[in-house]
C-alpha cells in the first residue's frame, strides 16, 4: 500500500509520504477510493487498479491516513529513505546542489521523513533532475524538524555542474527489532510506531523478508505464529527496506516469529530458495567465489534455509556482489547447521574473476503434496507447516494462481483443472502463478473451503519390456537384438493408478493398440524380420477426472540380425539328433535272441523308416515354402 501512498503523494504535488496508518472506516454514507496495483512507473495513481467502493469498501473496516512531507522529497531511490534531494520552489520541484548541502542539512531531511542517520550523500548518486537547480545555500544546524526550518544563504555559485545534483541515503530507522529468540536476529517481530512498540502480525513470509532485510540479518529461516492472538497487521510484497513500506491495519491476527539466517543469504534469486551465495563479514555483505565454495559447503546451506538438496552450483548464475568477495574457503563436511559453523582456510587464489561470484539454486522442500486423487499429481492440497500437514485453502480468483505453483513445485507439469475440496477449513493462499513453490506465496490467517488440483502429468510413466522365445528380457534405450525368423513379444505396463486406459505400441511402419488388461497388455510378433529394427515406445491413455491423459514410455531400441547358422541347418542337426537317439533306444530296450534276428530286424528296419518319415513330415512343416522346394530339389 506504501506505493499507492506514495503516489497520492505525489499526485498532490507533497512531497514523500511520511506516515501511513489504517484508521477506522467512518460511517457517514461517503464513497471512497480503494487503490491498488500500482508498480512505481506510473505518473498517475489514475494509472493504477482502481476500485471504488462505500462504506462497506477497505475490507468494512479502515481506510488509510497519509501524511505527506510538503516541501522536501527524495526521487529515484530504492525507497522512502533514499533518492535525489529536492525542494519545493514556487509550486515546482528544484533539485539541490552538492555544494548547497551538508550533513547537518542530511540530518534534517532524513529526520523529517522518518528515517534514520545520513549513511551517504553524493552529487550524482541518484542522476540529474530534470527541472530548475534551488538557488539558496541550505544552513541547517542538524535540531530543524524541518527543511525549510533552517536558515538559507545566497549562493557562493551561480550555477551548478551536471553530476552535482545531490543525492541522500539515509539509513532506515531503528523501529524493528525481534524479541525473546536469544538472537537480534530472531525472535517476535515488535516494530515503533505512533509512540510505542507494537507486536506485529502476518502468516507471511514477505513481511519476514522485509524485517531480515531491514536489521542485516540475511535471509528467512522460518516463519512461525507467535503466541500473542492482539498484532498489528502489517502487509508487504517482499522487496520493500523496511516494514515502514508495508500496508498497515489496526485487524488484529496471530504474532510473527521469525528466524533470520544472520550470517549467510541468497541475493537476486527467484525465490526463497536460490540466489547468489553472500556471508557477512565486518556488518557488510560479501560475495563467495565459486572456487571457495563446493557441494558439501552447498548442502549446508540449502539446509540452513529450510530448502531441498542442492540442484545448481555455477559462478555467475546469480550475477556479481557489488561489495567485497569473502577471503576464506570454506570447508564444509555437509553435516553442519549452520555455514558458519563450518571450518575454513586461507583461500588458494588472491582474487576472484569477474563472473565467478558463486549462484547456488537449493530444490524446493517437499513440504506440498496433492491427496487422494490416486496419483502425487492430483489430489486436496495439503501443505506442511508448523510441524502438520494443513489443508490449503484459496479464493475463487486465486485458484488457479495457486494450482499453477503446486504443479509447478510438484513437477507435475501445468494445470488441468482446479476443483473444489472435501474440507471448509483450508489455510488461505494467495499467489501470483509465478512463484516457485508455496512458501513463495502470501498466506493469511483466515479459512477458507480447500481446493483439489489435477496436474497434467497425472499418470505415471508406463514400462516397456521385451521378452524373448527363451525367456530372457530386455529393456532400456540401448535394448536387445533378435535373430531373423525367432517370435518375440513386447510388454506395456503401468503401476496401478487408475482402472481401465488402454496401450498404443508405436515403432517404425506401423501403431498397434490393445486395452490394459491388469495394467498391461503384451505384443506379439511370430517372425522377427528387418521390418521390426527400430525404436518401439509404449503410449498409456486414460480419461479420468473428465480429461484425457496419457503418459509416454522411455524408448527401447531393438535390433534384428541374422541367426549364427542357416535355420534349416539347424533344424536338420536336430532331426539327426532325434533319430541317433531312437535308434539307440530301441537297440537296448530290445535284445533280439538269434531266431528272431531276422524278424527283429525286419522290424527295426520298419522303425527306422518310420522314424526317417516322421522326421521328414516334421522338417518340412517347419520349414519355408522355400527351404521345402529347394529340399526337394536336392531329392
Amino acid at each position: 500500500m506504501m506505493k499507492e501512498v506514495r503516489f497520492v503523494c505525489r499526485e498532490l504535488d507533497c512531497g514523500n509520504p511520511v506516515a501511513e496508518s489504517g484508521m477506522p472506516l467512518l460511517e457517514d454514507g461517503k464513497r471512497r477510493v480503494i487503490l491498488g496495483g500500482c508498480y512505481g512507473n506510473e505518473s498517475s495513481v489514475r494509472q493504477c487498479d482502481i476500485v471504488r467502493g462505500g462504506p462497506g469498501g477497505c475490507n468494512g473496516r479502515t481506510y488509510h491516513h497519509v501524511t505527506c512531507s510538503e516541501s522536501v522529497r527524495l526521487v529515484g531511490g530504492a525507497g522512502l529513505c533514499s533518492g535525489r534531494v529536492e525542494v519545493k520552489s514556487n509550486q515546482s520541484w528544484a533539485s539541490v546542489c552538492e555544494a548547497d548541502f551538508d550533513r547537518q542539512d542530511a540530518e534534517v531531511v532524513c529526520g523529517e521523513l522518518g528515517c534514520g542517520a545520513p549513511a551517504a550523500l553524493q552529487g550524482g548518486l541518484y542522476g540529474e533532475g530534470e527541472g530548475q537547480t534551488w538557488d539558496k545555500e541550505f544552513q541547517c544546524k542538524g535540531k530543524e524538524s524541518l527543511l525549510l526550518d533552517c536558515d538559507t544563504s545566497d549562493r557562493e555559485n551561480n550555477t551548478c555542474l551536471p553530476g552535482n545534483a545531490v543525492g541522500l541515503t539515509c539509513s532506515e530507522p531503528d523501529d524493528v527489532r525481534l524479541v525473546g529468540g536469544g538472537s537480534r536476529c530472531a525472535g517476535g517481530v515488535v516494530w515503533y510506531d505512533q509512540g510505542e512498540w507494537r507486536t506485529v502480525g502476518a502468516e507471511d513470509w514477505d513481511v519476514a523478508a522485509v524485517v531480515c532485510r531491514q536489521l542485516g540479518c540475511g535471509s528467512t529461516v522460518s516463519v512461525l505464529l507467535g503466541d500473542t492472538t492482539r498484532a498489528f497487521r502489517l502487509s508487504c510484497y517482499g522487496s520493500e527496506s523496511s516494514l515502514r513500506e508495508c500496508s498497515r491495519s489496526y485487524d488484529l491476527s496471530p504474532g510473527l516469529t521469525v528466524i533470520c539466517s544472520e550470517s549467510v543469504r541468497l541475493v537476486d534469486g527467484a525465490g526463497l530458495c536460490s540466489g547468489r551465495v553472500e556471508v557477512k563479514s565486518n556488518q557488510s555483505w560479501a560475495s563467495v567465489c565459486e572456487a571457495d565454495f563446493d557441494r558439501q559447503d552447498a548442502e549446508v546451506v540449502c539446509g540452513e534455509f529450510g530448502c531441498g538438496a542442492p540442484a545448481a552450483l555455477q559462478g555467475g548464475l546469480y550475477g556479481e556482489g557489488e561489495g567485497q568477495t569473502w577471503d576464506k574457503e570454506f570447508q564444509c563436511k555437509g553435516k553442519e547447521s549452520l555455514l558458519l559453523d563450518c571450518d575454513t582456510s586461507d583461500r588458494k587464489h588472491n582474487t576472484c574473476l569477474p563472473g565467478n561470484a558463486v549462484g547456488l539454486t537449493c530444490s524446493e522442500p517437499d513440504d506440498v503434496r496433492l491427496m487422494g486423487g490416486g496419483s502425487r499429481c492430483a489430489g486436496e492440497v495439503e501443505w506442511y507447516d508448523q510441524g502438520e500437514w494443513r489443508t490449503v485453502g484459496a479464493d475463487d480468483r486465486d485458484q488457479r494462481d495457486v494450482a499453477a505453483v503446486v504443479c509447478r513445485q510438484l513437477g507435475c507439469g501445468s494445470t488441468v483443472s482446479v476443483l473444489p475440496g472435501n474440507t471448509t477449513r483450508g489455510k488461505n493462499i494467495i499467489c501470483s502463478g509465478s512463484e516457485p513453490s508455496l512458501r513463495d506465496c502470501y498466506r493469511m490467517y483466515d479459512l477458507l473451503p480447500g481446493l483439489t488440483v489435477i496436474c497434467s502429468d497425472l499418470l505415471v510413466q508406463p514400462d516397456i519390456y521385451l521378452t524373448d522365445p527363451m525367456g530372457g528380457v530386455s529393456r532400456g534405450h540401448q535394448g536387445p537384438e533378435m535373430f531373423r525368423g525367432y517370435n518375440f513379444t513386447i510388454t506395456c505396463s503401468t503401476q496401478p493408478q487408475y482402472p481401465g486406459g488402454s496401450f498404443l505400441l508405436t515403432f517404425t511402419g506401423s501403431n498397434r493398440t490393445q486395452p490394459a488388461v491388469n495394467h498391461s497388455a503384451a505384443f506379439l510378433f511370430p517372425a522377427a524380420d528387418d521390418s521390426h529394427q527400430g525404436n518401439y515406445s509404449c503410449v498409456y491413455d486414460n480419461y479420468v477426472f473428465s480429461h484425457n491423459f496419457s503418459s509416454e514410455s522411455e524408448l527401447l531400441s531393438l535390433t534384428i540380425t541374422a541367426s549364427p547358422l542357416p535355420a534349416f541347418i539347424i533344424r536338420h542337426v536336430v532331426v539327426l539328433l532325434i533319430l541317433l537317439t531312437s535308434i539307440t533306444t530301441i537297440y537296448l530296450y530290445y535284445k533280439p535272441t538269434r531266431r528272431q534276428k531276422r524278424v527283429n530286424r525286419v522290424s527295426s528296419m520298419d522303425l527306422y523308416v518310420n522314424a526317417m518319415e516322421m522326421v521328414s513330415l516334421s522338417s518340412r512343416a517347419e520349414a519355408g515354402p522355400g527351404e521345402e522346394r529347394a529340399a526337394q530339389g536336392t531329392e
